[in-house]
């Protein structure tokens, strides 16, 4: 299978946390979720959630770089959705819309020190 995306992402588990700005729930007081990633990208993530998000939905995003000892906080639209256990647990695809720029190099230079670091281990 042909890989389409075209930002560099690095596999890892960390925990990110999710409000949803647009939607049904938008107006509910219990609207922050929080989830593990899967992968991260400078466009984007993908996270394990146990509440189904709905295509279109726009987030609020915090983002923990564990190695870096940052969060970055990002508005994400989500973009696909698979249910992986029932209607317990779903893996969601996240696109980063309107992000400063600071925040997609601070994402860039995560990316690229995690490469790094995993190939300085082969």
């Amino acid at each position: 299978m042909t890989e389409k995306r075209r930002e560099k992402r690095i596999e890892e588990e960390t925990k990110v946390s999710i409000k949803v700005l647009s939607g049904e729930d938008s107006d509910s007081e219990n609207n922050v979720d929080y989830a593990l990633t899967k992968d991260i990208s400078s466009g984007g993530l993908k996270i394990l959630t146990d509440r189904r998000l709905p295509v279109d939905t726009l987030l609020e995003i915090e983002l923990t770089l564990p190695k870096m000892r940052r969060i970055v906080t990002i508005k994400g639209k989500v973009r696909w959705v698979n249910q992986i256990y029932d209607d317990d647990v779903f893996e969601t695809g996240l696109q980063f819309v309107d992000t400063p720029p600071e925040s997609v190099m601070l994402l860039l230079e995560y990316i690229y020190s995690s490469k790094a670091e995993n190939q300085s281990k082969k």
